[in-house]
């Protein structure tokens, strides 16, 4: 079958060389595969936060959410749940996902609900000019820090892992063939999934060189098992010269959050016909 054309008219403006646009053309890619297996695109929804990153929406071409910084997860998780046989693809950015959103990303994997989160991890607030985040390392130099942070990096993925996520895995913008095959594994799986992308800002922290040195692809590994994919997502912690593991760490299957809620009556005389039963408990 041809590939779903999922462009839109609107002018890109992510600067030259951004790896954003890696993550666009995964995405894409990943929905046509989808769409081509029978997942119908109005099935699917994209909701993005504020950052470089948000802008992505407007370059596929389907239904899709604007919200707040740090305000993806519960954005998705309010259309997964008024909507639960939609496919609900989160896109954030580290600044947005792993500093004001963070509590918000704990708890979805907590709860297991079955959204996809994709995180533009570039290391760098690059839509305000270069600030540290999250994941910047110890020392990083920017517009906030120009004598470099006095703050350790969070391994996000550490944190995902052991809050309750089922699927979790990593990839970067120099690896597109994986970054397409983790993508729809992630938007496939059941339950909460969380895919790091290492998303260079070549304008304000360009980490291509960096990245290429360290990166390898993981290699019969057990992802059902907890221990080692904690092993594996330790390996490296954001601030040292340590090889970078790529693919996916961690997968478990587990009932859904939306699947363990009550089941609400469909009609109005259900639903009264219930509210009477509650009523009555308390009278």
């Amino acid at each position: 079958m041809d590939p779903v054309n999922l462009g839109t008219y609107a002018q890109n403006t992510w600067c030259p060389g951004c790896g954003n646009f890696a993550i666009l053309n995964a995405a894409k890619a990943a929905l046509s595969s989808l769409a081509q297996e029978g997942t119908p695109l109005e099935n699917v929804v994209l909701v993005s936060g504020i950052g470089c990153h948000a802008k992505i929406v407007d370059y596929i071409n389907a239904n899709s959410f604007y919200s707040i910084h740090g305000r993806v997860v519960p954005a998705a998780e309010g259309i997964k749940l008024a909507r639960p046989n939609l496919k609900v693809i989160g896109f954030a950015g580290d600044g947005d996902a792993y500093g004001e959103g963070m509590e918000h990303l704990i708890f979805a994997a907590k709860r297991n609900i079955d959204i996809t989160m994709i995180i533009h991890n570039n290391r760098v607030y690059g839509l305000t000019t270069g600030q540290y985040t999250p994941t910047s390392p110890l020392g990083f130099r920017g517009r906030s820090t120009p004598l470099g942070t006095s703050e350790l990096p969070i391994n996000p993925l550490e944190l995902m892992l052991s809050s309750g996520a089922t699927f979790i895995a990593r990839g970067t913008s120099h690896g597109l063939e994986l970054l397409k095959k983790i993508f729809k594994e992630a938007i496939l799986h059941k339950g909460f999934a969380l895919v790091d992308v290492l998303q260079v800002c070549v304008t304000y922290y360009n980490m291509y060189q960096y990245y290429d040195k360290r990166a390898y692809e993981l290699k019969d590994h057990d992802y059902t098992d907890y221990y080692k994919a904690m092993d594996k997502i330790r390996e490296w912690d954001y601030n040292a010269d340590k090889p970078i593991a790529l693919g996916t760490f961690y997968k478990k299957e587990l009932p859904a959050f939306e699947d363990r809620l009550p089941k609400f009556e469909k009609t109005v005389q259900d639903r009264e016909a219930r509210l009477k039963e509650v009523l009555n408990e308390y009278v």
